[in-house]
């Protein structure tokens, strides 16, 4: 039988009418079997999503009237979802014993995992299905770093010892955590639950991974800036990883890993519209499938840009060695490196440089002697990515085409040696003009 892992996203476990959908779903088929889920999300716009609740939970654990205020909006809202389900889950029991807990381990990612926890418990119940906790079988090392191999080893065994015992039930599991191999809670960053989802499909070499979530698909742009963008029928997870580290936010940017090891491939789907045929993540696009010049187009604010220009630099062996060294005994990550012949921009994340702005700034006059040394801050990155570009001459023209009419400046241009992404970057004022007129780039897929 083919094997197909879901996972579910917050928004599809935020009430009781979203999780009876997400139970329609999953009975629908034989082969969705292996269920993961998110905590739950928001019911709507001014709605607090359970993670956050918990998380201040932790922060706020010395002031007392503080806590019971957030203890009682966690409590009320599983009280809801338990009971419109009908329901046998304590959750004043659960709710007690979590508190307890927190305070003997005292970390906010044990804390931040519950949310997750109380969905699986749920829809285990609601399902009669199986729970199988993450917690010590998604490991991580004492780096804090999954630890794939016995991750992959630890899941197959659990899943099978189910089986087992259970061949005819479905399986939930809470996304986002695991532990390390003392038992210390571990959290993966927010959206991580797509991660848990991908560990679990590569673990039993499952034919298909299924994502749904409140949208039919990736799309094109962001549709906070765009109006309508299309919704992308296919997507390499080369290029999906591109979209997604630059601000696509549909799927968590580590999530491709596990499963492109392998090949199996991802399906966006949309837990409101089911019939929806959404967006299909592969390692390659089908011959049959025309491929598109331009996948699509994701960027992201707040950025600062550190030019060096100094004579004969090329010269100067060791010289771009010693700057990134720099930036790595700082623990800060370099984004894009734009060089010339005698001039180099190193660009990273505003947040990250602030507090060290000054030393690093020092540092690099110290060790490296620069003619000129400049900062620019308040830059956005835009990627436009398609494996497809590297078949066309004319996207690049295209790209300084549109940017030329709609009267935006570009700041630095970079692109990979793949030549599957072009890297451009635009003033933080002309970020929103300069996606809204790129969206034109559409039009050139046909």
């Amino acid at each position: 039988m083919k094997k197909t892992v879901v996972k579910f996203g917050g928004s599809s476990l935020a009430d009781s009418n979203q999780i009876i959908k997400v139970k329609d779903i999953i009975s629908s088929s034989e082969s969705r079997k292996y269920c993961v889920v998110s905590a739950a999300g928001k019911r709507n716009s001014a709605d607090d999503k359970i993670t956050d609740l918990l998380i201040s939970l932790y922060k706020n654990r010395d002031d007392k009237s503080k806590q019971e205020e957030i203890f009682a909006k966690i409590k009320d809202r599983f009280d809801g979802i338990v009971s419109d389900l009908n329901i046998d889950f304590d959750v004043d029991k659960e709710l007690t014993e979590m508190i307890a807990t927190s305070k003997s381990k005292n970390t906010v990612d044990y804390l931040a995992s519950r949310g997750e926890y109380f969905s699986a418990k749920i829809l285990s119940i609601y399902m009669n299905a199986k729970f199988l906790d993450m917690q010590n079988v998604i490991t991580f090392d004492d780096n804090k770093k999954v630890n794939y191999e016995l991750t992959y080893e630890n899941i197959s065994r659990e899943i099978d010892r189910i089986e087992k015992d259970f061949p005819d039930k479905k399986i939930i599991m809470p996304g986002f955590y695991g532990s390390t191999r003392d038992g210390e809670v571990v959290t993966f960053s927010r959206g991580g639950s797509d991660i848990t989802g991908a560990l679990v499909a590569r673990a039993i070499n499952a034919d298909l991974y299924e994502n749904w979530t409140d949208v039919s698909g990736v799309l094109f742009e962001d549709p906070r800036l765009v109006e309508n963008p299309a919704i992308i029928d296919y997507i390499t997870y080369t290029e999906l990883r591109e979209m997604s580290y630059m601000g696509a936010s549909v799927l968590h940017e580590e999530t491709v890993y596990p499963v492109s090891k392998v090949g199996i491939p991802i399906n966006i789907l949309n837990t409101n519209r089911p019939t929806d045929k959404g967006t299909m993540i592969v390692s390659s696009i089908p011959s049959i499938i025309k491929r598109r010049t331009v996948t699509g187009i994701a960027g992201r604010k707040g950025f600062t840009s550190i030019l060096l220009q100094k004579a004969l630099m090329n010269e100067e062996i060791g010289f771009l060695a010693r700057l990134l060294n720099i930036f790595d005994k700082e623990k800060i990550s370099v984004e894009h490196c734009p060089t010339g012949i005698d001039t180099i921009s190193v660009v990273v994340r505003s947040e990250l440089l602030n507090e060290k702005r000054q030393e690093i700034l020092d540092q690099i006059k110290k060790d490296l002697n620069p003619d000129v040394l400049s900062v620019e801050d308040n830059i956005s990155i835009i990627a436009i990515v398609g494996e497809g570009m590297v078949y066309s001459n004319d996207v690049t023209a295209e790209v300084f085409a549109i940017l030329r009419d709609a009267k935006v400046a570009v700041k630095m241009i970079d692109q990979g040696s793949s030549g599957i992404n072009i890297i451009i970057g635009v003033s933080d004022n002309d970020y929103e003009k300069a996606m809204k007129s790129l969206s034109k780039l559409q039009s050139i897929n046909n």
